[in-house]
């Protein structure tokens, strides 16, 4: 297959790398990375030459979360268009999550909004230690709705609530807490530790490693992606209020909201 956002890997050994590949855009995601990745899923889950596969992100971030001008183009949308984008998201995260093969993620730089999203359809995070991390929609009157189901269900309620609506950024460590972060290696210790994850699925029989993946999401409850309209919803509504239409159009002129008080 043929990308514009993403580049996509495989061994011999069965191993496949998928790498967003926008560095001069901190890997943000438009609706032509999530299309893509979209395909991507789908094809890896039919692929049984696939064992395990590895996202990462080309450049100095691993995802910025969304693309300005996604976020621009959706901002003119009405609200089924807004609804749409949502859902494509969504149903991109929840193929990703419902992948039939380990997710390793090797995460590095930055991971913000969307990013943070990708992270909790990974079954195991290496991250770089210092990886900065952020959930910002509340700074512009939006809500991290569509990747919530995914990132709540991994982190729990208590830890989403420290981050969900602060805006603050956080580092790899609060994420180990978390139980979003696996391992936290120095640049230098970053390929070894993804390897020692991928040597060890290639120690396991790949049905049942299949097996116990299925049965872990099927363990902890509702499948995330059963929240798409829900999530779109919430995320709709927002969008209409004219707190939120003022907070993206002062971000789009780089001018502080009304209701941003200075520290």
């Amino acid at each position: 297959m043929s990308f514009e956002t993403i580049r996509l890997e495989q061994d011999a050994r069965g191993v496949a790398t998928v790498t967003l590949a926008r560095p001069e855009k901190h890997n943000a995601m438009n609706a032509t990375m999530i299309a893509e990745l979209t395909a991507t899923a789908e094809a890896l889950a039919a692929d049984g030459s696939v064992r395990a596969v590895v996202l990462t992100g080309e450049g100095r971030s691993f995802c910025a979360g969304g693309d300005l001008g996604w976020m621009r183009a959706q901002a003119e949308q009405d609200r089924t268009g807004k609804m749409n984008e949502a859902k494509a998201l969504a149903g991109m995260l929840g193929l990703w999550n419902a992948l039939p093969k380990p997710v390793i993620g090797r995460v590095h730089g930055a991971a913000y909004g969307g990013g943070i999203g990708l992270i909790a359809i990974c079954d195991v995070v290496i991250a770089e230690e210092d990886t900065r991390f952020a959930l910002t929609e509340t700074r512009l009157g939006l809500i991290p709705a569509t990747i919530g189901p995914f990132v709540v269900r991994r982190m729990g309620e208590a830890f989403a609530r420290q981050v969900f609506f602060t805006a603050r950024s956080f580092d790899a460590a609060f994420l180990m807490r978390a139980g979003l972060v696996a391992r936290i290696c120095d640049p230098e210790g970053m390929n070894l530790a993804v390897e020692e994850e991928v040597q060890a699925v290639l120690q396991c029989a790949p049905g049942a490693v299949s097996a116990a993946k299925e049965l872990c999401r099927a363990l902890a409850g509702a499948d995330p992606a059963n929240s798409a309209t829900l999530t779109a919803n919430a995320l709709a509504d927002c969008w209409e209020t004219q707190e939120t239409q003022e907070g993206i159009a002062a971000f789009f002129a780089k001018e502080p909201p009304s209701w941003r008080q200075s520290s």
